[in-house]
């Protein structure tokens, strides 16, 4: 990999697939030799992060051109600079612009800052593919097995929750116009892709930018209808306030919808939910997923929730972890709460930091807890299986599926649960 373009990846899937667009653009640009470090700034352990991988890249690759971009980058740009390992920022925006790679913004006299005003950028998203397998292309840029692409419809967010920092790193929100997405859907699935995960930064505002501003069920309703032969359709993250009408029918509905949303929920208290400025209380999360439930039996949950929010109390607590049994959350992402200098909830009296650990090891032991549940419940089903490439199998509602002898990746197979664990299924493939 002397000479290769290595790209580090950190934070969400949405990063995840701009390094595997980063990687054709750096390509195509004739960049070589250079290690791209697409950094996170959701919480402060996240810049450290980002910080500590700068510093590896050039230990590991001392004659290479480091190139920093990703949240942290874009908002503190100085910052990063000032790193003796790095030879330049990289805005978000800039990042995925043809020609961002040539060989002319990089060596001596060039800017070491090319990073822009996101709140500026009125353009619609680009859509950028990624691969479940792994965060990011192989490093010397081959394919990952085409099982499941993630494709960005939207970007940015006009919400300011008080505790987020994300909006300053990408900006305001911005939708692709549906016929642009449903083109991406019916050339993924020629490529061979079975299922296709719609992402964003706040994907449930889609369209509120648009002509007419369509709610995101208008563009799940197209692409279902124009590109017949998509095998699965999932979301990234859905924000329960904004789960219009048409879309709530889909996923009832729709076999081709995957039994699974993975919620933006925070908290399960109304007053911390609040203060978090968020736009639904504990009882219309509750009541949503109940229908949701109501409708379609199958239907599973995830969640991000944040631990130790500042003013929580012990029984404002108790209200978030009794949420996840209430609900029945199996896939649960729990991250103690970190203040973003910056941010409204920074200048808040904290939680203290070990009861902080302690309710957030809670939340995650609330979380096991109904995941085990729910995958010994189906232990006896058949279901269908889309194989990864690691062997293992995801069946719709999200649960992980292990077989011996598992088909090729990017197979559907029906798979009959004879086991499970605390993590995952045992199978026996169908037939």
């Amino acid at each position: 990999m002397t000479n290769a373009v290595e790209v580090i990846t950190l934070g969400c899937r949405l990063n995840a697939s701009e390094s595997d667009a980063m990687v054709t653009l750096a390509r195509d640009d004739g960049l070589t030799d250079a290690v791209i470090i697409n950094t996170c700034a959701v919480t402060n352990e996240a810049v450290a992060e980002s910080r500590r991988r700068v510093r590896k890249a050039r230990r590991d690759r001392p004659g290479a051109t480091v190139i920093v971009t990703g949240c942290a980058a874009q908002i503190d740009p100085t910052a990063f600079a000032a790193m003796p390992e790095v030879d330049q920022v990289l805005g978000n925006h800039d990042k995925m612009l043809p020609g961002a790679f040539a060989a002319e913004h990089f060596g001596a006299g060039t800017e070491r800052i090319r990073v822009n005003d996101i709140m500026a950028v009125r353009n619609s998203a680009p859509q950028f593919l990624g691969s479940e397998n792994s965060p990011g292309l192989k490093g010397d840029g081959r394919a990952q097995s085409r099982t499941r692409a993630f494709l960005q419809v939207q970007n940015g967010c006009d919400h300011r929750c008080t505790f987020c920092i994300i909006p300053y790193g990408r900006g305001n929100a911005r939708s692709v116009p549906a016929g642009e997405v449903v083109s991406h859907v019916r050339n993924l699935v020629r490529q061979g892709y079975r299922e296709v995960v719609l992402t964003g930064v706040d994907l449930s505002s889609w369209g509120g930018d648009l002509p007419g501003q369509p709610p995101l069920g208008d563009l799940v309703r197209r692409v279902l209808k124009l590109v017949p032969e998509l095998a699965r359709l999932r979301f990234s993250s859905i924000d329960p306030a904004e789960v219009d009408p048409v879309l709530f029918e889909l996923i009832v509905s729709e076999p081709r919808i995957t039994p699974y949303l993975h919620l933006s929920l925070q908290a399960g208290d109304d007053m911390i939910l609040k203060r978090m400025k968020r736009r639904h209380s504990r009882q219309q999360v509750v009541d949503l997923c109940a229908e949701l439930q109501a409708r379609r039996p199958e239907i599973t949950f995830g969640a991000d929730m944040i631990a130790g929010f500042p003013t929580e109390d012990d029984a404002m607590f108790d209200n978030s972890r009794t949420i996840v049994a209430d609900i029945g959350i199996p896939w649960l992402h729990v991250f103690p709460y970190s203040a973003r200098e910056g941010t409204p909830a920074a200048r808040i009296p904290p939680v203290d930091g070990n009861i902080v650990k302690v309710r957030a090891r809670l939340l995650r032991e609330a979380g096991a807890a109904v995941k085990a549940a729910h995958l010994a419940a189906r232990i006896g089903d058949t279901d269908t299986a889309l194989f990864e490439e690691n062997g293992q199998g995801r069946l719709p509602d999200f649960s992980l599926v292990r077989v011996d002898n598992p088909p090729p990746a990017g197979s559907l197979a029906r798979v009959t649960v004879i086991g499970a664990t605390d993590d995952h299924l045992m199978g026996s493939l169908h037939g």
